[in-house]
């Protein structure tokens, strides 16, 4: 079974196109593909397929688990679609399990993605990492997100292991470390749940678009250029809490899948 493997600012994923949804792994064969020693090696893992005659994300961390919505991933799926010829250039739908979403796909240069409402919600949050304890933000993207505000992101340590959080998550969260800079845009790192910490979180980088708007006054709508380790991502907030997220998306090449199911 051939697969591809592409990434939005690093944060990579393997793709199996499956427009006629056959091909369900589960959450141990997913595993065994993203596993970086012994697999191909990714954070997460994108079914392709089509139900009702719209394309579906069936999206997967690297552990197997279930996820609502990537947003790097699906910028990446969108642009496997067009280079294979599966779906024209322009505006176009991609449903997931956090609702459809509409796209903005040229041939080249970056992906727009509309990730619909981004939400506060009101609940006490408290991350920690060792001896280290700081508040946070819960913000939903479809999917749960703890921000927290920090001087110095190399102050954060490490963040191999899930941060201790303390707030409303029955289903996990990723968190994200945030850091302004003097030029006004922002750095994060952030921990996936189900995966660890990773080079981009699309969905992260609108909580962290909401939660520094929030930070400054809570005036919209807003733009921040925000800044993880993996590259550079635009999120744009209206007046309605609606996020637009702004970045490339890159497929290098296929790889084979048989090995690991």
């Amino acid at each position: 079974m051939l697969g591809s493997y592409g990434h939005g600012t690093h944060n990579d994923f393997v793709i199996l196109y499956d427009p006629t949804d056959e091909h369900e792994l589960n959450a141990q064969q997913i595993s065994r593909i993203c596993n970086r020693e012994s697999g191909i090696g990714s954070d997460g893992f994108i079914r392709i397929v089509k139900r009702d005659n719209k394309w579906f994300m069936d999206y997967r961390n690297q552990d197997g688990s279930i996820a609502e919505m990537c947003g790097n991933g699906i910028r990446v799926m969108a642009r496997y679609l067009i280079e294979r010829g599966y779906q024209p250039e322009g505006i176009f739908p991609i449903n997931t399990r956090a609702g459809i979403k509409y796209l903005a796909v040229p041939a080249h240069d970056d992906i727009s993605v509309n990730m619909g409402h981004v939400e506060e919600i009101y609940d006490d949050v408290t991350v920690t990492i060792d001896d280290q304890s700081w508040p946070g933000i819960h913000i939903s993207v479809g999917n749960p997100h703890a921000v927290v505000f920090v001087e110095d992101l190399a102050s954060v340590g490490d963040v191999k292991n899930a941060p201790e959080v303390d707030g409303d998550y029955p289903d996990g969260v990723n968190v994200e470390f945030v850091q302004f800079l003097d030029n006004g845009e922002l750095a994060m790192r952030v921990y996936e749940r189900g995966v660890g910490e990773t080079q981009s979180c699309g969905t992260g980088t609108c909580a962290v678009a909401l939660a520094a708007t929030i930070k400054k006054g809570g005036k919209l709508p807003s733009r921040w250029v925000i800044n993880p380790p993996g590259g550079r991502l635009v999120v744009e907030t209206d007046g309605h809490n609606n996020a637009t997220l702004i970045g490339p998306a890159v497929i290098l090449n296929d790889v084979e899948l048989d090995a690991y199911l």
